[in-house]
């Protein structure tokens, strides 16, 4: 049975036993008649080929409660786009594909640039902006749920517990951002795990003034891509173009909303996607890229809420995390024995040795540009530069729809 300890200043709403999945679907048809539900999936095109996606189709084939899904396809031929298309035709949930790649869709994100808007780089952050858009154009739901495409051993009890708690009536709760251990015959998430927590913890030793870190820290898997939140917060929240995706919604999250009305939710006892290669010597790829983005992204929001940072903070920042992820190597080491499973430490050393060099560049690259790319404009923004930009993109995903424009 999961524990039901409440730690941190973020509500934890527990799996204590395991649901009934007709329980939590029937209250959602209720619930989702005055809260009506949409679901985002940013995907690529070769995610189709995996066992993993066609399992999720099964399982979304049975919803019974959402209003509508976007896909948003990324990396897609005329061809594969059409293609995928058909594999929705017999949903019961209305769907809509987002064809990235079009001309059409090429064309509004050059609208974008033209008035000083950029969309950013190709890429799941673009995407998952774009999605919120055409919700928020659609004007037909309250909620906006998203989940990876990636997810080996998916459930639909996954996608109805991150739901529950936003479109309850009588919950309160605005943002949910789901959380799960990530086990086989070992631990994964090892940027979480070995990066991100003894980062934030570090920081929090050189900064306790600025809660934000502790409303961070309160996360059980903040890097996690799965959450569900108030429509308006797709409004009003920036999104970043990179891999400080994740860290970057909190921080919006954070910013706009009261943190009384945020949660995190137990969605699954395991879960399970590909796992992405450390690349310890190509600082460009893989996790080592994920690090120093997410690293930067975190120092630019710390210093928004008045940190100051200098060279000597970032060498004692890079002492500190560096002997707070050994002590937490020592401490998934001793859960691992006593749970039976592999764990390699010489392979959790050189993690974060790695990431060690990530936090060094991303140091080096916020004090040479502290302000680094922008984040992707809110839509409240985008409408008052371009009022009819929603008539844009509904026109574009209908014709993409009806007949495919030429691929950019």
């Amino acid at each position: 049975m999961a524990d039901f300890y409440q730690t941190g200043i973020v509500p934890t709403l527990h799996r204590l036993r395991p649901d009934n999945t007709e329980r939590l679907e029937a209250d959602l048809e209720r619930f989702t008649r005055s809260k009506p539900v949409g679901l985002v999936l940013p995907a690529l095109v070769s995610e189709f080929e995996n066992t993993a996606m066609q399992r999720i189709l099964e399982e979304l084939r049975k919803i019974r409660y959402l209003q509508r899904i976007v896909l948003a396809l990324g990396r897609a031929s005329q061809e594969q786009f059409l293609r995928v298309q058909s594999l929705f035709k017999n949903f019961y949930t209305p769907v809509t594909i987002i064809h990235i790649e079009s001309e059409r869709i090429q064309a509004l994100f050059r609208l974008l640039e033209e008035r000083g808007l950029s969309a950013g780089p190709d890429g799941k952050g673009r995407a998952c902006w774009l999605s919120y858009g055409l919700i928020l154009a659609y004007g037909d739901c309250d909620v906006i749920a998203l989940h990876d495409c990636d997810i080996v051993n998916y459930d639909r009890q996954l996608l109805a517990r991150l739901c529950f708690p936003v479109a309850h009536p009588n919950l309160g709760f605005e943002f949910c951002k789901g959380y799960y251990a990530r086990v086989t015959d070992r631990m994964h998430g090892r940027v979480t795990r070995l990066f991100f927590t003894p980062l934030v913890r570090s920081m929090m030793g050189m900064a306790p003034g600025i809660s934000f870190l502790a409303f961070l820290d309160s996360f059980r898997y903040a890097l996690s891509g799965e959450f569900a939140m108030n429509v308006n917060l797709a409004r009003v929240n920036r999104i970043p173009a990179d891999w400080g995706l994740e860290v970057g919604v909190l921080a919006e999250v954070y910013r706009n909303c009261a943190v009384a009305r945020t949660c995190q939710v137990d969605l699954m006892d395991n879960y399970e996607h590909k796992h992405q290669d450390l690349s310890a010597g190509d600082p460009s790829k893989g996790l080592s890229k994920m690090a120093t983005d997410i690293a930067k992204s975190l120092f630019r929001t710390v210093a928004s809420e008045g940190a100051v940072f200098t060279t000597e903070h970032f060498r004692t920042l890079e002492v500190r995390y560096v002997r707070m992820a050994q002590d937490t190597i020592a401490r998934h080491y001793a859960d691992a024995m006593l749970n039976g499973l592999k764990f390699d430490r010489h392979a959790e050393e050189i993690a974060v040795n790695t990431f060690a060099r990530s936090l060094r560049r991303a140091a080096e690259e916020f004090l040479e540009d502290p302000l680094g790319v922008p984040p992707i404009p809110n839509w409240n923004r985008v409408l008052s530069a371009i009022p009819e930009f929603f008539d844009l993109l509904l026109d574009a995903v209908a014709k993409d729809a009806r007949q495919p424009a030429t691929v950019s």
